[in-house]
């Protein structure tokens, strides 16, 4: 039998799509080069939420260049948001849809330029986004720059621009002092330029920590000039440089929630599609983890209301997936909360590591325990009913809490009582990042979202705070 070349080819070999993605061999998720910690990962949260922190972007995202006349339009046909009010210099949380209106991914759309954008986030989208510009009638040049390489082994790895964030409630204080003078604070995600060590730099008014701060980018050439440049201006000021193992559970407190399994392993229309991805792509490695184990690959697609982008839906332009959204009623779909665990079945778990006679549970790693590319574990009511899924899970060392990001029933009120079963059935799937395992369920109240008060109360309204009580 001849080696699958491409993800409809590994799918029609795999003779079971859900157990092949349960079992990926892919191994851990790893955020590239960025080293791991600075000080320590506890030190790192803490400064985003007590003093400033820099977050450094530059090697795990995928920046897709789109340039042409036609590229507003590429946009316009594959997002659920209104591309009718985007100036040059704003930018927009961008989620492309299938035809069947289930959610492929998302990032940051900016939009640079008359004529050009660049799009920022995980693989899926990026991918989606570049085959519908080779396959319709677009008059627009794709440049698609990857992530780096998850494990380079000490080889040299370059990107075309590092990307930084400086965030935290010292973190205008630094931005300023940078740039050697005031700085106007612009609406968020609106986008302008400074100063840095002589270098001009563009910028993003964000607020990832819940207080006014900065993305900014540049050739990657200065990169050292520029890091160190920041570290400098920001000593005086508490600021931390983060690492990769503290990076990603900053999203446990801001509520987004960054790997949804892309939805489009099935459905005749999607077939051209399965075709042009690779075999080595990101949709044919993906591991699925967790509790809830079903049959069918359509019960992991989620919409745009179940994971929160429900405001970014706009019904004034025509999109591929609109006619099946505007089917949906929001108000009876599943909606994003946080979910609080359980301290003391937070003890158990590790209680497991250090019971010789018993079972061990499945590992809960920190800050972050997510053991697959797109995690699902049970929720279950009282009744031992699936009320939604958990979905990205860890620990904050700010709120002294496991958290986890879900979507639940709209029923599920916040301040209830539910289940997540943490673990996998059956002793654990043969995934590299599974040990053998007994399941445990542990209670967890349904909380807002984002958890933290700062980022409810100081976020743009819509960004990340739509989907809060």
């Amino acid at each position: 039998m001849s080696t699958p070349s491409n993800l409809q080819e590994v799918l029609d070999a795999s003779g079971n799509l859900v157990e092949m993605l349960r079992n990926s061999q892919i191994g851990a998720y790893i955020y590239p080069v960025v080293p791991y910690e600075f000080s320590n990962w506890r030190r790192e949260q803490r400064a985003w939420r007590e003093t400033a922190v820099l977050f450094d972007q530059s090697h795990h995202m995928v920046n897709l260049f789109l340039r042409g006349p036609d590229a507003l339009k590429l946009l316009s046909d594959t997002g659920i948001n209104s591309m009718a009010n985007f100036p040059v210099n704003m930018a927009k949380q961008f989620v492309p849809t299938t035809p069947a209106g289930h959610v492929i991914g998302d990032g940051i759309l900016f939009h640079l330029d008359d004529e050009e954008f660049v799009w920022v986030g995980r693989n899926p989208a990026a991918n989606w986004l570049q085959y519908q510009a080779e396959i319709g009638d677009y008059k627009v040049d794709v440049e698609y720059d990857n992530r780096s390489p998850s494990r380079p082994y000490g080889k040299a790895v370059t990107r075309t621009f590092w990307r930084f964030q400086i965030q935290g409630p010292n973190a205008w204080q630094v931005i300023e002092k940078v740039h050697g003078g005031e700085l106007e604070q612009l609406k968020f995600f609106r986008m302008a330029d400074m100063n840095i060590a002589g270098e001009h730099v563009r910028t993003l008014r964000h607020g990832m920590a819940g207080a006014p701060g900065l993305e900014i980018w540049g050739r990657y050439e200065s990169y050292d000039k520029i890091r160190d440049a920041i570290l400098e201006a920001g000593r005086e000021f508490g600021l931390e440089p983060c690492g990769a193992r503290a990076y990603a559970s900053n999203t446990l407190e801001s509520g987004w929630i960054p790997s949804p399994l892309p939805a489009i392993y099935t459905g005749e229309e999607l077939r051209g599609y399965r075709e042009w991805l690779g075999a080595d792509s990101y949709e044919a490695n993906n591991a699925l983890a967790g509790s809830f184990v079903s049959e069918h690959i359509e019960d992991y697609y989620l919409n745009p209301w179940e994971l929160g982008y429900g405001p970014f839906v706009k019904f004034d332009h025509d999109f591929i997936g609109r006619d099946a959204l505007e089917k949906l009623d929001p108000d009876t779909q599943r909606r994003k909360v946080t979910l609080a665990w359980d301290a003391e079945e937070m003890e158990k778990i590790y209680g497991s590591l250090f019971d010789t006679e018993g079972e061990s549970y499945q590992f809960f790693d920190l800050p972050i325990a997510n053991y697959g590319s797109s995690n699902f574990d049970s929720v279950l009511d009282p009744e031992g009913n699936v009320v939604g899924y958990s979905m990205f899970t860890g620990y904050s060392a700010n709120e002294k809490r496991a958290l986890s990001l879900a979507t639940v029933d709209p029923g599920v009120e916040i301040g209830t009582e539910v289940t997540v079963v943490w673990g996998e059935p059956n002793g654990g799937t043969r995934k590299l990042t599974v040990e053998p395992h007994k399941q445990l369920n542990v209670r967890a109240i349904v909380s807002p979202v984002p958890y933290a008060v700062t980022a409810r109360t100081e976020y743009a309204e819509g960004w990340r705070t739509a989907a809060r009580t």
